[in-house]
């Protein structure tokens, strides 16, 4: 096998003894002779690489946090070649080369990604160890340790729900089995019954950190609080290893109930490699060199007659990653084109709705959105809407009322209460080609799946290709419940790119706004202001045109200024405009923006220059809030158009309260709105 990539270097042919993936065991008795030296080649193969990458990196010719799989080798490939690549799903972690490998591509692409240049999957974009191939559903990782097991989960079930029995790997290491999101992951995927491994790497240090610093216990006995079989092994018992692994994914895909693998592995080098070392007890290091499996293993498949072969096909393997990596060097460095372009997935090709209900029904803001659920999940069998309390109890804000009895359990999930879990298996679902719809029952909760969120699913097309059709339902906005169920966070959302947010004002582009965040192939926040849902009542039907919530309305015309606002304000912004029209004789070009990233603000500009005066108007706070970059990004442009300084009208810099009497004080309404307005003009 040979490749050749897209600045046409072309990489040697692959060897014949590396063409063989797939480990497969005899179902009883123990491996042969050639199982064995297939794991070997692979393990090998890696150390080889391993090698290489670490001497480029002390030389000064690799950058980033170079990690080796020194001593990770004789659980990795054994996992990778015992899996079926075709159908089942994995996330490695920073010393999963030997998986990588296995997995798919050419050893170039892997080595022209820890360079970082033009030869690179990711374009030079992501870092050493954190590529993947999402398209073989080998999920790529992020720093943020136990993040990828829940993206595991999404993309497991997702190929259960396409009929494939696949099963799920997702490696951690012993730091990483402190994380919350663990937990939550393991939790989640028993409740779910999901066929899904968790491997812990014990390698007995996070970075610095010793075991009896991280934990109490034995981390496979946690197994037995999620409902799970837990197994140790240790990573010397290769021969034996084969087996409990085989018969551990063989067990799992059939009774698709999960399992904890905690396996004791060695961590021959640091964390990375620029880790001293220098926190390591004397002769621990030199102690693990002699324990290091991979000699050892070798030394027993010499012992049995197979030292020349070895000899003659470790030659092989060094010349191969030798000669590879030549050829690797020669790539120029990495492409700029395409770096703002590729922060979005390309347009989705439209759904081909049904374009009934053509006669208007009149309904609650709340009642629309569960309009356009119904709809969704009648037409795209793709769709799946997640969320605690969403089924039974129909959300808490009743949107998602009579799914469950409609779609059934499958379509409609309740979850536990793990909004970052939750997320990032909604995550792994859509990038393997479902569609899900995720409510949160608060805007709030939210922050807790912020990682999942913004540093992975709107940072997955970037990095590595993948779409990611995904919807954030956020109920926002101050209605008297406090600090903690009040939040207006488009400020937070709007600064990480890859996402994009829809705050729609109406009960017909709440309905619209579902339709089209749904159809997007990029991570979508819905916002809707929790007042909305039953304030407003209007008629509500099929729009063919229901892609303009991704531009502003124009929803009053006049001369006097540029107003632009969106969600409840939007209504106040209307009542001071039809005061003002009344009593001072002004009109108003009052624009709802309707779709906050990404922002189109042509219109917008026209009117500011015809009218020489802007209003932004928003219920997110004064500091660093939204009405800010609005103001910043418009005036930019039409600065020599202005005749006044903008007025820029927003909440108060404080937390949310609770009491009626503040409530006012707080946020904009429709006095607070004109008082300022009035003062404005007459100023």
């Amino acid at each position: 096998m040979s490749a050749t990539t897209a600045t046409q270097i072309t990489y040697p042919t692959t060897p014949e003894i590396l063409l063989q993936r797939d480990l497969r065991l005899a179902p009883e008795g123990p491996a042969t002779d050639e199982d064995l030296l297939l794991a070997y080649r692979w393990m090998a193969y890696s150390r080889f690489t391993d090698m290489r990458i670490l001497e480029l990196f002390r030389q000064g010719r690799m950058k980033g946090t170079v990690t080796c799989s020194d001593g990770n080798e004789g659980l990795v490939a054994p996992i990778a070649l015992l899996l079926d690549k075709s159908i089942d799903c994995v996330s490695w972690t920073h010393r999963g080369l030997p998986g990588h490998l296995v997995w798919s591509d050419h050893l170039g692409d892997h080595l022209s990604q820890y360079l970082g240049n033009a030869g690179s999957p990711t374009k030079g974009r992501e870092g050493n160890a954190h590529h993947g191939d999402p398209k073989n559903r080998s999920y790529p990782m992020i720093s943020h340790l136990g993040k990828m097991p829940a993206n595991v989960l999404g993309g497991t079930d997702s190929q259960r729900r396409n009929g494939f029995p696949a099963v799920g790997v997702a490696f951690f290491g012993d730091g990483g089995s402190s994380v919350g999101e663990i937990h939550e992951s393991m939790n989640l995927a028993s409740v779910l019954n999901l066929p899904v491994i968790f491997v812990i790497e014990n390698n007995k240090y996070a970075y610095s950190t010793p075991l009896d610093e991280q934990y109490a216990g034995r981390l496979v006995d946690r197994a037995k609080g999620y409902g799970m079989k837990g197994i140790a092994i240790d990573i010397a018992n290769l021969e034996d290893n084969l087996l409990v692994l085989r018969d551990a994914i063989e067990e799992t895909r059939q009774s698709s109930r999960p399992m904890l693998i905690e396996a004791h592995t060695l961590r021959l080098r640091g964390h990375a490699g620029y880790d001293t070392c220098d926190y390591m007890p004397a002769g621990v290091t030199e102690k693990w060199i002699q324990e290091d499996c991979l000699p050892n293993f070798r030394s027993r498949l010499a012992a049995k007659g197979y030292a020349d072969q070895l000899d003659e096909e470790d030659a092989v393997l060094q010349n191969f990653v030798n000669e590879t990596l030549a050829q690797a060097i020669q790539h120029p460095p990495a492409n700029p084109e395409g770096l703002s372009e590729d922060v979005y997935a390309l347009p989705a090709k439209p759904i081909a709705w049904n374009p009934k209900p053509k006669t208007p029904k009149t309904l609650t803001f709340a009642q629309a959105l569960n309009a356009a659920h119904e709809k969704i999940l009648s037409e795209s069998p793709e769709s799946i809407v997640m969320g605690q309390d969403i089924a039974d109890y129909g959300g808490a804000f009743k949107v998602t009322e009579h799914l469950l009895e409609k779609f059934g359990r499958n379509r409609i999930l309740n979850t536990p209460i793990c909004e970052g879990a939750m997320v990032g298996y909604a995550t792994g679902l859509a990038v393997n080609g479902h569609r899900p719809i995720v409510e949160f029952q608060f805007a709030d909760f939210a922050t807790d799946a912020t990682t999942q969120i913004c540093l992975n699913a709107a940072t997955y097309h970037y990095r590595s290709g993948a779409n990611v059709p995904l919807v954030l339902r956020f109920p926002c906005g101050d209605v008297g419940l406090g600090s903690f169920h009040s939040q207006e966070l488009e400020a937070l959302y709007t600064q990480f790119p890859g996402l994009k947010l829809l705050y729609p004002s109406t009960p017909q582009d709440a309905y619209n706004a579902l339709l089209a965040a749904y159809e997007d192939n990029n991570p979508v926040c819905l916002f809707e202001h929790k007042k909305l849902y039953r304030l407003l009542k209007a008629p509500v039907a099929f729009d063919p045109n229901y892609r303009s919530v991704w531009q502003p309305a124009l929803r009053r015309s006049g001369d006097y200024a540029t107003i632009v606002t969106y969600g409840e304000m939007t209504l106040y912004a209307n009542e001071a405009c039809a005061y003002l029209e009344s009593e001072y004789d002004q009109t108003f070009d009052l624009f709802d923006l309707r779709c906050l990233a990404p922002l189109k603000l042509d219109a917008i500009q026209a009117s500011v220059a015809r009218t020489g005066r802007l209003v932004v108007i928003t219920e997110s706070r004064r500091n660093v809030g939204f009405g800010a970059e609005l103001v910043a990004r418009i005036a930019e442009q039409s600065f020599y158009d202005l005749e006044a300084p903008p007025l820029r009208i927003a909440s108060l810099d404080t937390p949310v309260p609770f009491s009626e009497d503040l409530q006012p004080l707080f946020r904009p309404n429709k006095e607070s709105i004109l008082n300022q307005m009035i003062d404005w003009i007459e100023g």
